[in-house]
């Protein structure tokens, strides 16, 4: 080649190794240190895989009862009407659908059969519910009181 056309070549890697000094490196060794610090105490007290603390049996939790609830009490009532308004003449093992809008919770009853229970109408049924709780499937009994209103003796869920 001749000497025109020849370019310099200039180096540009670097001929010294690329160190931070201490000055630089401090505030993040600091931060470091600071956190492993604190991270060790939250899992030294709170992880004892070795059983040397004993068990605080002084607090105790409970349940919250299913029949106080009144979005359940509001279903119950929306099936009793469905259960009670059912021609069943015209049913015929056709399954029932119901729905209430209260709670959003919808479901179909599957079988009703009716009986004269000391002289009083009942009508004893099977039903599912959908609500935001899940699926379940549920036993009932409603019978005629005397003054033509339907009262509903027993909604349980299927065990």
């Amino acid at each position: 080649m001749d000497s025109q056309t020849r370019r310099k070549v200039e180096v540009i890697a670097k001929s010294k190794v690329h160190t931070k000094g201490l000055s630089r490196r401090l505030p993040s060794c600091v931060a470091l240190a600071s956190t492993l610090m604190i991270l060790s105490g939250c899992v030294g007290a709170g992880m004892d895989i070795f059983g040397s603390s004993g068990v605080d049996k002084s607090v105790s939790t409970s349940t919250v009862s299913v029949e106080s609830n009144p979005e359940s009490v509001s279903d119950e009532l929306t099936v009793r009407n469905a259960v009670s308004s059912a021609d069943l003449a015209k049913m015929q093992g056709v399954p029932l659908p119901w729905a209430n809008t209260a709670t959003g919770s919808a479901g179909v009853v599957t079988s009703i059969s009716e009986a004269n229970e000391g002289g009083r109408l009942c009508r004893t049924f099977a039903t599912s519910r959908h609500s935001y709780r899940g699926i379940a499937n549920f036993e009932g009994k409603t019978c005629m009181e005397g003054d033509g209103n339907w009262q509903l003796l027993s909604f349980q869920p299927n065990s």
